[in-house]
C-alpha cells in the first residue's frame, strides 16, 4: 500500500507568505504554521510527527523550514526515518528513508543543519546588537503604550467606582488583558 504525500510548511511570522514552498507537489495532506523554528514547540510540526505513517513522505522546502537547530533536526529526521516515513528535503535535494541510510546523505544534513543553526545565532546576535544600539541611542523599545498616564487613572478610578471591567475597556478601546495590566500597574 502506498503512503500518503505530507508537506510540512512553515514561516517564521504571520506576515510571511507560505505559498512558495512545495507549490508544484502534489500532497495529500500539508501542516501549515507561521512560528519561529528556534525550537521544536511548534504546534502543527507535533500534529505533522503525530500524522505521518509508515509508507508516507514527508515534504519539506529545506532543511531551515524543519529545524534551526541540528540536534533537533537528527532527531526530528531519526523519529521519522524509525517509524518508515521517508523525508524529502527539495531546496537541498536530499532524501532520508528508514531503509537507504547513506553516510553521504547523513554528513550533508549535519552539515546543512549546522549552517542552519549557525544561521539562527547570527539572526540573535545582530538582533541582540541592535538593541544595544538602540538603548545606546536613547531610543525607546517595544510597542508604545496604549494610554496615557492621565488615562491608566481614570480606568483605574472607573473600576474602583464600580463599572464593569468589560465595559470600561470597550469604552477605551483595549482588551481585558491589556486592562489587567494597566490595573496591575
Amino acid at each position: 500500500m502506498k503512503g500518503q504525500n505530507v508537506g510540512y510548511i512553515r514561516v517564521s511570522s504571520v506576515s510571511q507568505n507560505t505559498e512558495r514552498q512545495l507549490a508544484d507537489v502534489a500532497l495529500d495532506r500539508v501542516f501549515t504554521e507561521k512560528v519561529s523554528g528556534k525550537d521544536t514547540n511548534r504546534p502543527e510540526l507535533a500534529n505533522c510527527l503525530n500524522h505521518v505513517r509508515d509508507g508516507d513522505v514527508l515534504h519539506v522546502h529545506s532543511i531551515d523550514r524543519m529545524a534551526r537547530n541540528l540536534k533537533d533536526l537528527q532527531n526530528i529526521i531519526e523519529q521519522l526515518t524509525g517509524k518508515g516515513v521517508s523525508v524529502k528535503f527539495y531546496k537541498e535535494h536530499l532524501t532520508f528513508e528508514a531503509s537507504a541510510a547513506s553516510p553521504m546523505q547523513t554528513l550533508m544534513l549535519q552539515m546543512l543543519g549546522a549552517f542552519a543553526e549557525f544561521e539562527r545565532t547570527l539572526i540573535k546576535e545582530r538582533q541582540r546588537e541592535g538593541i544595544e544600539a538602540a538603548k545606546a541611542q536613547g531610543r525607546k523599545l517595544g510597542a508604545p503604550a496604549k494610554m496615557t498616564a492621565d488615562q491608566a487613572a481614570e480606568i483605574k478610578a472607573r473600576i474602583e467606582a464600580g463599572e464593569e471591567k468589560s465595559a470600561v475597556a470597550k469604552a477605551y478601546g483595549i482588551s481585558r488583558p491589556t486592562l489587567y495590566k494597566l490595573l496591575a500597574a
